[in-house]
């Protein structure tokens, strides 16, 4: 790193300005318990100060009256100020109370002070085998040679094969203390880490939606390119390397199977004598990763939708702006149509007449007339069968929204393909099509169009079909906060 880049880094960087801070312990104290420790994403304005306060006044109780002078209030305005950056003060839609949220700069700083502390235990293998991991998935993962990745995949069978062999033989052994404390270690690392990057992820989207304000703002083209700069800039950070591990993430924080599966062996883990004392916020980490991802996609939703009110404000204005224009036109040609000034007059340059020459006309040409046969016109023998009129076939949403609202009873979500197979398809494409255009207050209809299902079904002669569908996800509402 040069050293001016560092020095610029010095100078407006919010996480290094936190460490150069008087009251540096205070606040990384504080707002680490709060909104690190806690995982709690946003805090109304009195609830803080209430909490700060009752800081504020066992720190002078214990070192003296004075060491912090400030009130609670004034302290959280001095870190949500611009030259602090520590705190995100705003209003949340539909309230008129301000809320903060500690900005990544926060969990930056505090994460560097963590490691100054000295540690007892330096695991080193689990990260040498997550390396060399991580480089064979790279080098073949890249490889397009057939030959080459079925050699990988029969050296990995083989493997596989021999260690089944030592198991059943009982020539096995299991990983001792030091190598599960080396894991555990890694795993509350990487959990932790992974926590904190969904407040930079959220960061940074809004960082790209006050950019694309700035962009419209400022533009002097036409609507036509400022509408094709900024989808391109949505789809840019959608099919970034960043949007896309996050959708990736957020795609097994949905899936109930990985969740229980998770769920299960982080609850087998934590038991381990090995371990010693686990860490107790890892036993609802995966709840913590989905509170914090509904999050970020909450906000991507909410920037979505301020972005669409700002262009129909625009749009608006640019409107008014073309009335009034012709309204003064209008205003100043009916100021003019009376008088006889002679000095009023317009002059036309390079002025004229257009040419007709005959012989450019075309010749009169009579048109075709198709003649109308009207004999031999009989009156029809064939029978309609009217019935057919009467067997529409009738989908009620109410009872598949009931076999709905069942099933979520007892989980948070399920897939179509899921449901279908406690309830399977009555009455063919068109109850497939009912799903699909479901309502109801007690739960959402998500679609991925990432990812596809398939569904089968019988029709009316009994014939099996199937059909290929984004996937579609029932979610009872308020999931949220039932793991909390």
């Amino acid at each position: 790193m040069q050293f001016e880049h560092l020095e610029s880094l010095r100078r407006h960087h919010p996480a290094w300005r936190l460490l150069r801070a008087d009251n540096a312990p205070l606040v990384l104290s504080f707002l680490g318990t709060v909104f690190i420790e806690e995982n709690a994403r946003s805090m109304a304005a009195e609830e803080l100060a209430d909490r700060l306060d009752d800081v504020l006044y066992a720190l002078n109780e214990r070192m003296g009256e004075g060491t912090f002078p400030k009130s609670a209030k004034a302290y959280l305005n001095d870190w949500a100020a611009p030259e602090a950056g520590w705190l995100r003060k705003y209003y949340p839609p539909g309230s008129d109370e301000v809320h903060f949220d500690a900005t990544p700069a926060v969990e930056k700083a505090l994460t560097w002070v963590q490691g100054l502390a000295d540690r007892s235990f330096v695991g080193t293998e689990s990260r040498l085998n997550t390396v060399f991991e991580l480089l064979r998935q790279m080098a073949f993962g890249a490889e397009t040679d057939p030959q080459v990745r079925l050699a990988e995949l029969r050296r990995r069978r083989d493997a596989i094969d021999t260690e089944i062999e030592r198991v059943r033989e009982g020539r096995f052994a299991p990983l001792d203390d030091v190598a599960l404390r080396d894991r555990y270690q890694q795993f509350t690392a990487t959990a932790r880490e992974l926590l904190a990057d969904f407040r930079e992820v959220e960061a940074n989207f809004r960082q790209l939606d006050r950019e694309l304000r700035e962009r419209i703002a400022t533009w002097d083209g036409s609507k036509a390119g400022l509408l094709d700069d900024m989808l391109g800039s949505r789809d840019a950070i959608a099919e970034s390397d960043q949007g896309r591990s996050f959708q990736a993430f957020y795609d097994f924080l949905l899936s109930y199977e990985k969740q229980s599966e998770f769920t299960d062996l982080l609850a087998k883990v934590q038991e381990l004598a090995a371990i010693g004392e686990p860490d107790p916020h890892m036993r609802r980490i995966h709840h913590d990763w989905l509170d914090a991802g509904g999050r970020t996609q909450a906000t991507v939703r909410l920037l979505s939708e301020q972005l669409r009110r700002f262009l129909d404000d625009q749009v608006w204005l640019e409107n008014r702006r073309v009335m009034d224009i012709l309204r003064s036109i209008e205003a100043n040609a009916l100021r003019v149509r009376e008088i006889r000034d002679p000095e009023i007059s317009v002059e036309l340059d390079a002025t004229a007449a257009e040419l007709g020459l005959p012989m450019e006309r075309p010749l009169y040409r009579v048109a075709d007339k198709a003649p109308l046969v009207t004999t031999g016109i009989t009156d029809a023998d064939e029978e309609v069968d009217a019935d057919l009129l009467f067997q529409q076939v009738f989908v009620d949403p109410t009872r598949l929204i009931e076999s709905v609202r069942s099933t979520l009873r007892h989980r948070a979500q399920i897939t179509l393909p899921m449901l279908l197979r406690d309830h399977p398809l009555e009455q063919g494409l068109a109850e497939l099509v009912t799903y699909l255009s479901l309502s109801d207050p007690d739960f959402t209809v998500d679609f991925d169009e990432g990812q596809r299902d398939r569904v089968h079904w019988s029709d009316a002669d009994d014939n099996h079909r199937s059909g290929v569908i984004p996937r579609i996800t029932f979610v009872r509402k308020g999931i949220e906060k039932e793991l909390a």
